[in-house]
């Protein structure tokens, strides 16, 4: 890949700075198909992801209903906006790292659902009386990920199992209970004091935490059993956008 596409894919954060453990995120480079099942069982192979739970969910959620441009490529896609849909094996990483937290019954909070793709796998995955929330704070493109989800999935709205809202994500969305799983798709300078109020008590949470151009960190944070103690672990450095506000992201300054 030429250096400068490299550079540009890691400023937007869609890979992870090359460590031993980011091994298999480099061969996902590799794991491009020409159908959404041929992405999927390549992803499989480059194994960032092992869950038979996951595949179910990836192939019933074709990734072409969520972008028209090379939906099979695992490479980000710009969606409008200044907005991307980030490469597939990013999203199967993020539910490989949530999978023990998106079982059925369970309430997750998409932060910055952006296409919708990820909000409606973690749907597939905690159906059929889970919940879950994808928060979006561009309106129009809140509007679009619910036009992608609906050509397939629009059981998923009519029976409650997910919503799209617009807000900022940085402040989440507090329900009953708290959340099961909590992922988010920027990163934050420090990681958002309402984002960990609102984990339940055994909960996870996946953020990119850093400083915009600086050295950012994707975490591992979980809530213990009885909601008293916080750990957190750094599974990969990353470079990310930032999760900032809805006139930084469409003015760029």
């Amino acid at each position: 890949m030429p250096l400068k596409i490299t550079q540009f894919l890691f400023a937007l954060g869609f890979f992870t700075l090359p460590t031993k453990r980011s091994f298999h995120f480099a061969m996902a480079w590799r794991s491009s198909g020409n159908t959404n099942a041929e992405l999927v069982a390549n992803l499989r192979k480059s194994r960032i992801f092992t869950d038979d739970r996951i595949e179910k969910a990836m192939l019933a959620v074709d990734r072409g209903d969520f972008t028209g441009h090379l939906p099979y490529q695992d490479s980000p896609q710009g969606i409008g906006w200044n907005a991307t849909i980030s490469a597939p094996h990013m999203h199967a990483a993020a539910l490989e790292g949530l999978k023990d937290h998106l079982k059925p019954g369970a309430r997750v909070l998409d932060v910055g659902s952006g296409s919708g793709y990820l909000t409606a796998c973690f749907a597939r995955m905690v159906a059929p009386n889970g919940k879950v929330i994808g928060i979006e704070h561009i309106d129009q493109l809140a509007d679009v990920s619910k036009v992608n989800i609906q050509k397939h999935h629009s059981d998923m709205f009519t029976s409650g199992l997910l919503e799209i809202i617009v807000g900022d994500g940085r402040l989440g969305h507090a329900i009953p209970g708290g959340y099961t799983a909590i992922h988010v798709g920027a990163a934050a300078e420090t990681v958002p004091q309402p984002l960990i109020d609102q984990m339940a008590p055994g909960g996870r949470m996946l953020i990119p935490v850093g400083p915009q151009h600086g050295n950012q960190v994707f975490l591992q944070i979980d809530k213990s059993s009885n909601g008293q103690e916080i750990t957190k672990k750094v599974i990969e450095h990353v470079i990310y956008v930032p999760l900032t506000s809805k006139s930084h992201q469409i003015g760029g300054s």
